[in-house]
C-alpha cells in the first residue's frame, strides 16, 4: 500500500484517491445428511482503487484491484487506465471526507469464540431442531466470517473496523408418502444464540412439512393476512430506499420531507430510523465505504417524513449533511399484542414468492407459497392463493406487533395485521 500511495501521489493527474481493503477470514462447515463431510478455512484480501480526477469543473472517477502479484508497473498502468476512464466521467464536483482516524469493533459475542469452536457450537443448535417426523436436513452449510476493513484516502482519512457475521444455508426436506417437498434456507445472524438458531431451523423444518401438506382452498377467503418479518423488511425497505439522498437528487422519489406516508391513519403509525449499528444485524458497520462515520437519521416518525439519509456525494448535491450510507434499519413496533394474532378468521403468510410493493401505482401484493389460514377452530395451511390491494388503504389500518425481530440488516416489528386485501 505505501507503493500504491507513492505511485497515486507522484501522478499529478491524479485528483485525489481512496483506498478499500477487505480482508475476510472464514471457517466453513459442509454437513450432507447430518454428516460432516468438508471443513475448510480460508483468508482473502481484496483491494480496491478508486482514481479521482477533476477535470473541467467535473469530477469523474474509476476504479482497479491489485492483487499479491501486482507489480509497480502494472500499478502504473492501472493507474493511467484509471484516469483515461475517470475523465470521460463529468460528474458534479464535490470533496472527499478527510482528516479522521480511527479503529473500530462492530459489537458481537463472536469475538467470545474460538471460530471452529463456534461453528460447531451453531451446527448443534441446527441439528438440535431436527425433531419432525418425516422431515430433516438434507444438506447443511455454515459460514462464519470475520472482515477486517479499511479504507483510506488523500485527504487523511485512515479508519480500520471489524465485525463479524454468520450464515446458515440449509435445505429442509420432508419425504411423504407419494412425494418430497424440498426447501431453501438462508439465515443471516451476527449474534450467537442458540435457541435463536434452533427456533429458526425448527420453523423451517415444519413449514416444508406443512408445504407438503397445503391445500389450495376450495372456498372464498375473507379475512385480514398476516405478514411476518421477511416481508415487513421488504415494505420498510422500500421506503428508506425512496428516501435516499440518491433517489431525492434523482427526483424519483415519490415522498418529501413534511408529507405523510400514511394518508390519515387510524392504525399504528410508521416510524423509521435508519442507524450504523443494530445489535445482532449483519449489516452493522462503524463506517461506509467513504470512511463516513455511521450513526443514526430518523426518517419517518408518526407516519410523515421528517429527514433522509445517503452517502458523502449525493448529501453533497443537496446542501444535506451526509449520513454515510447506513445499513440498518429500525422500525417501530406497534399495538397489537400476541392475542391479536390469534382472532380468527385470519390469514397468516409464511412464506410469499416476493412481496410487490409499488407506491407509484398504490399496490401491494404477491404470490402465497406457504400460508395459515385460522378459521377459530382449526388452522389449516393453504398453498396457490394471492393477495392485492391498495398500499394506501392497508397502510391507512395497519396494525404491528409489539414484539420485535431482526432479519438481516432489519430491527422492528415481527407481524403485522393488513386489511382491505383481497384473497384470490
Amino acid at each position: 500500500m505505501n507503493t500504491m500511495v507513492k505511485l497515486l501521489e507522484a501522478d499529478s493527474r491524479v485528483s485525489g484517491y481512496k483506498i478499500n481493503i477487505h480482508r475476510k477470514e472464514t471457517c466453513e462447515l459442509f454437513y450432507i445428511h447430518g454428516k460432516l463431510e468438508t471443513v475448510r478455512r480460508t483468508d482473502n484480501c481484496e483491494k480496491e482503487v478508486t482514481v479521482y480526477v477533476d477535470h473541467d469543473g467535473f469530477k469523474g472517477d474509476a476504479q482497479f484491484h491489485v492483487y499479491p502479484s501486482t507489480t509497480e508497473e502494472q500499478i502504473t498502468a492501472l493507474i493511467g487506465e484509471a484516469v483515461g476512464k475517470a475523465l470521460l466521467i463529468s460528474n458534479q464536483d464535490y470533496s472527499l471526507p478527510g482528516n479522521e482516524t480511527g479503529e473500530y469493533t462492530v459489537d458481537s459475542n463472536f469475538s467470545d469464540y474460538e471460530p471452529a469452536d463456534l461453528a460447531s457450537l451453531i451446527a448443534d443448535a441446527v441439528f438440535d431442531a431436527n425433531t419432525i417426523a418425516g422431515a430433516s436436513l438434507n444438506s447443511v452449510e455454515i459460514f462464519i466470517s470475520k472482515h477486517t476493513e479499511t479504507v483510506l484516502n488523500s485527504r487523511g482519512l485512515h479508519k480500520t473496523q471489524q465485525r463479524y457475521d454468520a450464515m446458515v444455508e440449509a435445505i429442509p426436506t420432508f419425504n411423504g408418502a407419494d412425494q418430497s417437498v424440498e426447501l431453501y434456507e438462508q439465515y443471516n445472524f451476527a449474534a450467537f444464540d442458540r435457541g435463536n438458531i434452533t427456533d429458526e431451523i425448527a420453523g423451517k423444518l415444519q413449514e416444508v412439512k406443512l408445504r407438503y401438506e397445503a391445500v389450495t382452498p376450495d372456498f372464498a377467503l375473507d379475512c385480514p393476512v398476516v405478514l411476518n418479518k421477511l416481508e415487513l423488511s421488504e415494505l420498510f425497505w422500500n421506503i428508506a430506499e425512496d428516501l435516499n439522498y440518491r433517489s431525492v437528487y434523482a427526483h424519483s422519489n415519490l415522498r418529501s420531507k413534511g408529507e405523510m406516508i400514511q394518508s390519515d391513519p387510524t392504525g399504528d403509525k410508521i416510524g423509521i430510523t435508519m442507524a450504523g449499528q443494530i445489535p445482532g444485524c449483519i449489516s452493522s458497520s462503524g463506517f461506509d465505504s467513504d470512511g463516513l462515520s455511521l450513526g443514526t437519521a430518523r426518517l419517518v416518525d408518526e407516519g410523515k417524513v421528517v429527514g433522509y439519509y445517503g452517502g458523502n456525494r449525493y448529501g453533497q448535491y443537496l446542501n444535506e449533511t451526509p449520513t454515510g450510507n447506513l445499513g440498518c434499519l429500525s422500525a417501530d413496533t406497534g399495538s397489537a399484542d400476541e392475542a391479536a394474532f390469534t382472532a380468527a378468521p385470519m390469514l397468516e403468510v409464511i412464506s410469499m414468492s416476493g412481496l410487490q410493493v409499488d407506491f407509484y401505482s398504490d399496490y401491494i401484493g404477491g404470490e402465497i407459497r406457504l400460508a395459515y389460514y385460522h378459521d377459530g377452530e382449526k388452522i389449516l395451511p393453504v398453498t396457490g392463493v394471492s393477495i392485492s390491494g391498495s398500499l394506501t388503504e392497508v397502510l391507512k389500518d395497519i396494525r404491528f406487533s409489539e414484539k420485535t425481530a431482526i432479519y438481516d440488516g432489519y430491527c422492528g416489528p415481527e407481524k403485522a395485521i393488513l386489511d382491505h386485501l383481497k384473497i384470490f
